[in-house]
């Protein structure tokens, strides 16, 4: 190999090296976030249902998953929605497939968040996402097999766990 480098991180210790947060991370996993269980909606679903579901959860995005076999098809971004119905680009009354966000199928790279993941690695996901595809604001928690929805972790959930950890 030649003495090139590559901007990619190769490892957590890599990544780790780039964060200001990741001295107070100190081996610390998405499970240290404590997520919320994650609440999906179905295509079917109306958007007033849903965005019941997320005001009383104070979620603000929500799984969407197949009526059928429960497979992760996309999500639903509450303040996108908003804006959408504020728009008048859908109705209440229309089902969360109108306004929903789809998860794209067609061969890229998915990036596993699962319960054991090091916040190095989630907070790299938030500023780059996969494959250099751009800043994310929220990850789905799966279990390691990606079978099972577990959890949403945003953003805001990192920079809430990196104030309350201790210096």
């Amino acid at each position: 190999m030649s003495g090139e480098s590559t901007s990619l991180p190769s490892s957590s210790s890599d990544i780790a090296s780039r964060s200001p947060w990741a001295n107070k991370y100190r081996g610390a996993a998405v499970e240290d976030l404590d997520p919320p269980p994650a609440l999906s909606s179905k295509p079917s679903d109306s958007i007033a249902d849903a965005l019941l579901w997320a005001y009383e959860r104070d979620y603000t995005h929500l799984t969407v998953i197949s009526n059928h076999t429960r497979a992760l098809l996309g999500y639903l971004s509450i303040p996108r929605l908003k804006q959408l119905l504020k728009d008048g680009h859908v109705k209440e009354s229309d089902p969360v497939s109108k306004a929903m966000q789809r998860f794209r199928g067609n061969g890229r790279a998915y990036k596993v968040i699962a319960m054991d993941t090091p916040l190095e690695e989630l907070e790299d996901f938030f500023n780059n996402g996969v494959d250099g595809s751009g800043p994310q604001d929220f990850a789905v928690v799966t279990d390691g097999s990606r079978r099972y929805v577990l959890g949403v972790a945003t953003r805001a959930d990192l920079e809430e766990f990196v104030k309350r950890r201790p210096a």
